[in-house]
């Protein structure tokens, strides 16, 4: 009981100090408020600042340069950025992700557009308008109040500050409709647009897929196996960590599997978490295998996907999306039980998914060998039924409709 005490204190005086600090960093935006919003100015951001130019954030920049290029409008697109060398277009200017450059260019801007939370104290003016992209699209680990008594205080109080402010989040499935009431706290307008980052996989297969390969110089005729673990980071009742706990994959074993089931010459794509790549300089992964490739700083995901023939993770959403193109998926969950007495409870029962589940390397060998097209395909066909996917390739357009509309 003395133990409990104590860690419920020190989450209280966490929270306090937090609490301090924002209201400290909110009078930065009222200052601000002495400059004019300017309703072409759209400002954007990826994992709170720590990823670059990718998610549907990126997509939704692409729709609004190609709509600026046409002539058909003038957007001015800002992008907060922790890490300055990070690459993005012409067209987009990247600022960075101080408190000051912030409270600037948010309190500016009519538009704001995220797949993550705003950062806690922000303040938003009338007349604006944040769209909140989000991270995910169908999931399988619990976010939001779907924790239970694993979501923290704190991580409420900032969730439901940020789900205040925003005007509008997207939605690419009734199954999203209904789980971001709770996922998110939040009882604002929720619009079927699709899912932007989707697009990609729908609309540039064929373009990434040689692209991938030419990139990392790799044959044309090869095929590759994107393996895509999730975000780890503790229970975060007070200071935030990142887990950097290596795989137990036995990648070796995993090339020869693939080459045996599905023929051709493999290769594994290695790409943690924006979150982690953030914080960790570039993989040493040739030690392990010439054909093992560390793709963990592109700050895009889904065009690396898009580019693949089959993907692996352990409890990323991501698996979804990558059946969006009809690849094999397959789930390899070594520390399930770990990861839900950490996380919570899995949106579903890992094993009435589609998608093939190992616990470990002899599981995993013998999901590949044993894999059957047919059967995956009606089995995921009936599951994105289930769930109602409605991604067609149009979600940025619409977003940027959106934007339009209220600019």
């Amino acid at each position: 009981m003395v133990h409990k005490r104590k860690n419920n204190l020190s989450e209280d005086i966490y929270i306090t100090k937090r609490k301090i600090k924002a209201f400290v960093q909110g009078l930065a935006y009222y200052i601000c408020r002495v400059f004019p919003i300017d309703g072409q100015k759209i400002v954007m951001w990826t994992f709170e600042g720590s990823g670059g130019y990718g998610c549907s954030p990126k997509y939704i920049a692409e729709e609004l340069l190609k709509r600026n290029r046409e002539g058909k409008a003038d957007y001015k697109i800002v992008w907060l950025v922790d890490d300055m060398d990070k690459k993005f277009p012409k067209g987009i200017q990247k600022v960075k992700n101080t408190l000051w450059s912030r409270a600037y260019h948010l309190s500016t801007s009519g538009t704001w557009v995220g797949n993550s939370r705003t950062f806690y104290g922000t303040k938003k003016r009338k007349n604006q308008c944040y769209i909140q992209t989000w991270h995910a699209t169908i999931c399988m680990k619990p976010i939001g109040i779907y924790r239970g008594i694993l979501f923290p205080k704190m991580a409420y109080i900032v969730s439901e500050y940020d789900s205040k402010l925003i005007d509008y989040v997207l939605s690419g499935s009734t199954w999203c409709d209904h789980m971001y009431r709770k996922g998110l706290i939040y009882q604002g307008k929720i619009i079927k647009t699709g899912t932007p980052r989707c697009d990609v996989l729908i609309n540039q297969r064929a373009e990434k897929y040689s692209q991938l390969r030419k990139e990392y110089h790799i044959p044309q005729d090869a095929k590759i196996m994107l393996y895509a673990p999730t975000f780890r980071g503790g229970s975060q009742n007070t200071k935030r960590t990142v887990n950097t706990e290596e795989t137990t994959i036995d990648f070796e074993r995993l090339l020869d599997a693939l080459e045996k089931r599905f023929n051709g010459k493999w290769y594994i794509f290695l790409r943690m978490h924006p979150q982690l790549a953030a914080k960790m300089e570039k993989l040493k992964t040739h030690h392990v295998s010439e054909r093992l490739i560390d793709v963990s700083q592109r700050p895009d995901m889904n065009e690396i996907i898009a580019g693949c023939d089959a993907f692996l993770t352990d409890y990323s959403s991501a698996i979804f999306e990558a059946n969006m193109i009809g690849i094999p998926g397959f789930i390899y969950a070594d520390d399930l039980e770990e990861y839900i007495a950490d996380r919570g409870k899995l949106f579903f029962d890992m094993y009435k998914l589609p998608f093939p589940v190992a616990l470990d390397n002899d599981e995993l060998m013998e999901c590949i060998e044993q894999f059957n097209e047919d059967v995956y395909k009606k089995k995921t066909d009936r599951f994105m039924k289930k769930v109602g996917l409605f991604e067609d390739g149009k979600a940025s357009k619409r977003v940027v409709n959106l934007i339009e509309r209220r600019s």
